[in-house]
Parts: structure tokens; C-alpha cells; sequence
């Protein structure tokens, strides 16, 4: 059975990321959460492109375009938590509104 992977460890892995750097990169401020948004943005192309590239197939079928799409994917989720670290949003307060988001989906229709 694998073990859980979740945000907690992702944040953890961000901070320590961010310290290594924090000579060579901007710190994670509110002031400075638009520019992490602008490269989530980015990653996301970049997974768009091989999507549109390489085609759903390859991506499930072929280890090369698999690897590489779901290390762009994990890009996208290094921005994304440094997006939620830029403007303080705590793990707890994620969980709670992202459960309130999807019971008023699970209730739309």
C-alpha cells in the first residue's frame, strides 16, 4: 500500500526548497504571490502543450511522455503551494473551505 502524499508534506518540501533558495529567490510574500500564480499559469501550459503535443494515448501508454507529464504536473503543484504559502493559507483552512466547496457541488444538480 503507498503511503499518503498529501499537502502537509508538499508545504514541508516547499519551505525547505524555499530556505535552500531564499539567497537567489524571492521570499514567499503576499506581494510576491502574483509572480508564483503567473508560473503555476506557465506550468500548466506546459502540460496543455504535451497534451496537445504527444496526445491522451502516449500520456498513459508511452514511460518517457508519461514521466515528463507528470513531472510538469508536479510543477504545477510546487507553484500551487507556494501560492497558498505566499498568502498564509494554512492547511486546516484549506481542507475546511475546499469541503464546504465540494458538498455544495455534490448538491448542484
Amino acid at each position: 500500500m503507498a503511503e499518503d502524499f498529501g499537502f502537509e508534506e508538499m508545504q514541508r518540501m516547499q519551505v525547505k526548497l524555499q530556505e535552500k533558495y531564499k539567497d537567489k529567490w524571492k521570499p514567499l510574500t503576499p506581494e510576491n504571490g502574483r509572480n508564483q500564480l503567473l508560473w503555476l499559469m506557465i506550468e500548466l501550459g506546459e502540460v496543455a502543450d504535451i497534451i496537445k503535443k504527444e496526445g491522451d494515448k502516449k500520456i498513459v501508454e508511452n514511460e518517457s511522455v508519461r514521466r515528463h507529464f507528470i513531472e510538469e504536473m508536479a510543477d504545477v503543484m510546487m507553484y500551487y503551494n507556494d501560492v497558498m504559502l505566499c498568502y498564509n493559507i494554512s492547511i486546516d483552512e484549506f481542507k475546511e473551505i475546499y469541503r464546504e466547496k465540494h458538498k455544495r457541488n455534490m448538491e448542484r444538480w
